[in-house]
């Protein structure tokens, strides 16, 4: 399958999510605040560019995260409420790119790039079986 056959540039998601606990790099490391993690702030980009296509994909077939270059740029509390936003910027034969950013509020919280690649299910399942 060919990308540039079922993805077009300006496709978009959005995603929002209640920061809990769990989700903060002092839960993950002793004494840190606790604040949204920032690999949690990527997966919730990852996650938004992976809804803004998915529609598109024929059945079994999936994208995986490539490629991320992420600025973290202000801390989010424990109960804020965080909007993930993503839209695809360019298209390739098995690559998917796009642009990413996360709001707290009106405030920008994170951006960047991501990429996502096109992957056949089964085929994938098989190469990592052996």
């Amino acid at each position: 399958m060919d990308a540039r056959d079922i993805i077009q540039v300006g496709l978009s998601a959005e995603r929002t999510l209640v920061v809990p606990a769990e989700q903060t790099v002092g839960h993950f490391v002793q004494g840190m605040p606790m604040v949204f993690a920032t690999p949690m702030m990527i997966l919730e980009m990852e996650l938004a560019s992976g809804d803004a296509i998915r529609g598109r994909l024929q059945p079994g077939w999936v994208t995986v995260g490539t490629e991320v270059d992420i600025r973290h740029l202000a801390a989010t509390p424990v109960g804020a409420t965080v909007r993930t936003m993503a839209k695809v910027i360019a298209v390739e034969r098995r690559v998917i790119r796009f642009e990413v950013e996360a709001y707290h509020g009106e405030r920008r919280i994170g951006d960047g790039r991501h990429a996502r690649g096109l992957v056949n299910l089964a085929n994938f399942s098989k190469r990592l079986a052996m």
